[in-house]
């Protein structure tokens, strides 16, 4: 089912995106007045809190970062100089949209359990959630069209369509192979996986940027680097 055109407004589209951001905001507000201070911010690897906080840190500070990302991301589109081909990866882009803001609604639903004490903590919350992030984004990146905000966007990807589409190819196996590590580590919990993991997950989005430069590089037509619009065909020899 198509998702529409991002460059026009759809209630029905947006209706989902919306939802979270009204969800976050009511919540924080909500909680607000019964929140003491200092409010536990930030934990270390052992789950200890080692950053406090006010009540605004703590729960004004996401719900503005949160609409003010919901708006950007909905302007964004209009004005890409490859505006013309977010229609035809406008699942895409709502899947990576909405994946980001599930992330916030996790973050602030930790950081308010913690104020209350209800939990020690986001433990596994987080990563589970951004490793379930990176498998949304793993699963749609193969779908994005050339574009100057959502992607992998290294000189060689919008210089190529061949670059863009296999560099794509690639990041949608990295991210996906990323986000089950990331699971992985909400479960596991042993320091020395998460170091091995965060090392893997290193070397394969830089990978990812190298790839994009060697099939650039074998590209017989591509796209000039300068002056060029990434929703333009390679120009022919």
């Amino acid at each position: 089912m198509s998702a529409g055109n991002p460059l026009t407004w759809s209630w029905r589209r947006e209706a989902p995106h919306i939802a979270l951001v009204v969800a976050i905001v009511a919540a924080s507000l909500i909680a607000w007045p019964f929140v003491d201070e200092p409010v536990p911010m930030h934990w270390n690897a052992r789950g200890e809190v080692d950053g406090w906080g006010s009540r605004w840190e703590a729960l004004g500070i996401m719900p503005a970062v949160t609409v003010f990302i919901y708006l950007l991301l909905a302007f964004i589109p209009r004005i890409d100089p490859g505006r013309a081909n977010y229609a035809s990866m406008a699942g895409a882009y709502g899947a990576i949209r909405l994946s980001g803001l599930l992330l916030m609604a996790v973050i602030q639903a930790a950081l308010i359990a913690a104020a209350f004490g209800w939990s020690d903590g986001p433990g596994w919350m987080i990563p589970a959630a951004v490793g379930v992030m990176f498998l949304v984004m793993g699963n749609v990146l193969g779908k994005l069209r050339p574009n100057y905000f959502a992607g992998v966007r290294t000189p060689w990807t919008l210089a190529s369509t061949k670059s863009w589409d296999a560099t794509h190819r690639l990041a949608g196996r990295v991210f996906a192979g990323s986000g089950v590590l990331l699971i992985a580590m909400a479960v596991v919990r042993r320091e020395w996986f998460v170091i091995a993991s965060l090392v893997v997950m290193g070397l394969g989005l830089a990978w990812t940027v190298v790839y994009s430069y060697l099939v650039w590089k074998r590209d017989p037509n591509p796209v000039p680097v300068t002056g060029t619009r990434p929703d333009e065909p390679p120009s022919e020899a």
